[in-house]
């Protein structure tokens, strides 16, 4: 492959995705396995390779990602985020379309803590009268 790519993280809950697309074949590997391989679930795998859709450069790049933490539907998404932010840099002036149909932006929804005295973050105890 070609020396010079283009890099992006992507984020979702506890998922980060490091991408690199290589000009090239339209290939994608995640973490050394073929994306239909990594995402068994077809939705994962379409939510996955969606930025290179829109854009229509699915031919133009291969796409080498390294993904960590989360679950499955959190590391698709985030290499969703980390693909989008590659392209951004391939070409600027994709901004538009990809902040149109929502990849740039980060999903800020995580787990939230739990609070002392419930059982989880918003569970509380039943209430008892007598």
């Amino acid at each position: 492959m070609a020396a010079r790519y283009y890099y992006g993280t992507g984020r979702r809950k506890e998922a980060v995705a490091q991408v690199r697309l290589y000009p090239g074949a339209g290939t994608m590997v995640v973490n050394g396995k073929p994306a239909e391989e990594y995402f068994s679930r077809e939705i994962d795998l379409v939510a996955a390779r969606n930025p290179l859709q829109v854009t229509g450069l699915s031919e133009r790049f291969s796409v080498m990602v390294r993904v960590v933490g989360g679950g499955v539907t959190g590391q698709s998404e985030a290499v969703r985020h980390g693909i989008a932010r590659a392209l951004l840099e391939a070409d600027p002036e994709l901004r538009p379309v990809l902040r149109k149909a929502g990849y740039l932006t980060r999903d800020p929804r995580v787990k939230e803590r739990k609070k002392p005295g419930l059982k989880r973050a918003r569970k509380a105890p039943q209430y008892t009268k007598r």
